[in-house]
């Protein structure tokens, strides 16, 4: 979350990035300008002239941002002054910075009602701006990209703050506010960066449909922008956001696009190559995992499959054993039927008719062929007794003493 601030600071508050000579908090020497603001009360501010109080009023705002980072307390007391000198003399510029800084330092310190306040305060000063007042330096208007710039900044301050405060829907329609004023004003980067932090926030609470919509808006308004730094962060977003999806071919596409941009300004953002750098190896990992899952399944599908086939085969091996069982039983129900006299005695065995059944039709060549009853019961898929059955079967219908003169009486009848 801190690095999702930290970037969407140092686009929302361009006043930040044009002051970077207090990178070093002593850029213009704040002890010197602490001592042109030294003697001045109230009383002598009142009586000073214009070029006097533009004088004071500007070495509070000097003061104000070289103590940003260094001196909080200090940083707040002059941003204080430089707040009450400028709103009754209309330097509004001046006066919104003011009170950007004291929201920022409210919201530091997660004081959200007093960051709220002047966060509020700055948008009713960025629309006295608006109303066509001129500035105090001159008789123009203040320019409507300057007004833009300064709203936006407090949109952005207060997505922020409600971000912090997991007010998520209320974050996301001051970044949007900002963002349109973005769009309005053909600011392709800060656009990317506003809807590259939406994608990181949407990230972060599990909702990757809006994520990967954000960071899609996002590589798209830095590919117009034309800024490679730029078309990176969004390119580790969609990295990120496709491997927590498990589609790590997409994810390392991505990754490794944004680590060719990242390549171009290493001095500048090492730290994110690495992070890019970091997810690409959790990327390989992942895709190693898988490999070894898809490996797994592949084997146990093998195996499944081997196991229905013996299934099948035992279940079909047993629907023809018990089709010939039921066959050979109703046969012989048959020869009993036959064999009985009207009166129930049994008469003395008739010969049979040389009709044969499907099943000695499919036993008959075998025998021919010299198989012998435990082949063809292998062959049949049926079993040996059913075999043994069939074969007296035909040793009866035949008339014949063995196989060999059975085979001998089918040929002569042409039957085989």
């Amino acid at each position: 979350m801190r690095k999702f601030i930290l970037s969407l600071l140092a686009i929302i508050l361009p006043t930040v990035v044009s002051l970077a000579q207090y990178s070093d908090h002593r850029g213009r020497n704040t002890d010197s300008l602490e001592v042109v603001v030294a003697g001045w009360t109230p009383e002598k501010l009142e009586a000073a002239s214009k070029e006097e109080s533009d004088r004071v009023i500007s070495a509070y705002k000097d003061l104000m941002w070289g103590y940003l980072q260094v001196n909080r307390e200090r940083s707040m007391m002059f941003a204080r002054k430089a707040l009450d000198l400028s709103m009754p003399r209309g330097y509004w510029y001046t006066a919104q910075d003011a009170a950007r800084i004291l929201g920022l330092h409210f919201y530091a310190q997660e004081q959200w009602d007093s960051a709220t306040f002047f966060y509020n305060k700055g948008l009713e000063i960025v629309q006295k701006m608006e109303d066509k007042v001129t500035t105090p330096y001159s008789s123009k208007i203040y320019e409507q990209s300057s007004i833009d710039d300064a709203r936006s900044a407090f949109y952005g301050s207060l997505g922020n703050m409600y971000n912090m405060m997991d007010s998520i829907p209320l974050a996301m329609e001051y970044y949007k506010k900002a963002g349109e004023i973005f769009e309005k004003n053909g600011w392709k980067e800060s656009s990317s960066i506003l809807w590259y932090n939406m994608g990181e926030t949407w990230l972060e609470e599990g909702n990757l449909e809006e994520a990967e919509n954000c960071y899609q808006t996002s590589l798209k308004y830095a590919r117009e922008s034309g800024d490679s730094l730029q078309i990176s962060n969004p390119l580790k977003g969609l990295g990120a956001l496709y491997l927590q999806q498990g589609k790590t071919g997409k994810a390392l596409e991505c990754l490794e696009e944004a680590d060719k941009y990242y390549s171009l300004h290493e001095d500048q953002e090492f730290r994110y190559r690495l992070e890019t750098l970091d997810l690409m190896g959790k990327v390989l990992k992942q895709q190693k995992k898988d490999q070894r899952r898809l490996a797994i399944v592949a084997v146990s599908l093998a195996v499944l499959m081997l196991l229905l086939m013996i299934l099948l085969r035992r279940s079909f091996i047993l629907r023809r054993k018990n089709k010939a069982a039921d066959e050979v039983i109703g046969e012989a129900i048959e020869d009993l039927s036959a064999k009985e006299t009207p009166a129930g005695r049994e008469e003395d065995e008739r010969p049979h008719d040389l009709a044969l059944t499907d099943r000695e039709m499919e036993i008959l060549p075998l025998l021919a062929q010299g198989m012998t009853s435990p082949k063809i019961a292998e062959k049949l898929y049926l079993s040996l007794p059913t075999i043994k059955w069939y074969r007296k079967k035909l040793l009866i219908k035949f008339e014949a003493s063995n196989t060999a003169d059975l085979i001998y009486k089918a040929k002569e009848k042409g039957i085989i």
